[in-house]
């Protein structure tokens, strides 16, 4: 199993986490950032990607989620490259769409080394519970970065901001899971490494 594990402390956030990447089957995650539908929203995350994730984090939610999100794909991001090293033996490319009843989302994924994130997505409702929709921005984004992946999301449609926000995390754990898929071998690149 390819696992690692991160502490990270600033004056905004303290956060330990372990992630590691199963071969087959539902992840899952344990702990708790503090946010309801944030820690509904890592656990579908790791479910559907077939991720262990543990947390424990705490963050300045006295002044809102922000640091709290942003801090957490930070976290995650890091450990994921720290998994991967340099990127050789995995299938590097993933894809998938999500439906969620009314809603439907796309990701792909690039784990090459070059950070990049385009979203594009409308949330219906600014909050679900006391989680900020437009947090989700900024936690993909801070995965894509220090995971070093180029990362698409797209949300094509919906009503309900919690399910169109739940549709865009599987989405993404699914295509990330595809593209982490170990294929032995060296990169994937024509040029012969991934840098």
């Amino acid at each position: 199993m390819r696992e690692a594990k991160l502490a990270r402390a600033t004056r905004e956030t303290d956060i330990t986490m372990r992630l590691a990447i199963l071969e087959s089957g539902a992840g899952k995650f344990s702990g708790s950032t503090g946010i309801g539908f944030f820690d509904h929203m890592i656990s579908s995350f790791a479910v559907h990607g077939g991720f262990i994730i543990e947390a424990s984090v705490e963050g300045d939610l006295y002044v809102d989620g922000h640091h709290t999100v942003e801090d957490t794909g930070i976290v995650l991001g890091k450990l994921f490259a720290e998994v991967l090293g340099d990127r050789s033996g995995i299938a590097r490319f993933g894809s998938a769409f999500v439906p969620m009843d009314e809603s439907l989302a796309f990701a792909a994924a690039d784990i090459s080394g070059r950070p990049y994130l385009v979203f594009d997505a409308k949330f219906s409702a600014e909050k679900v519970g006391c989680y900020d929709t437009q947090l989700t921005r900024e936690f993909f984004r801070a995965l894509a970065t220090n995971m070093g992946a180029t990362l698409h999301l797209l949300l094509h449609y919906g009503d309900n901001a919690h399910h169109e926000t739940e549709a865009l995390f599987k989405a993404a754990a699914r295509a990330i899971a595809e593209a982490v898929r170990e294929t032995g071998g060296g990169a994937l690149s024509a040029k012969g490494t991934l840098e």
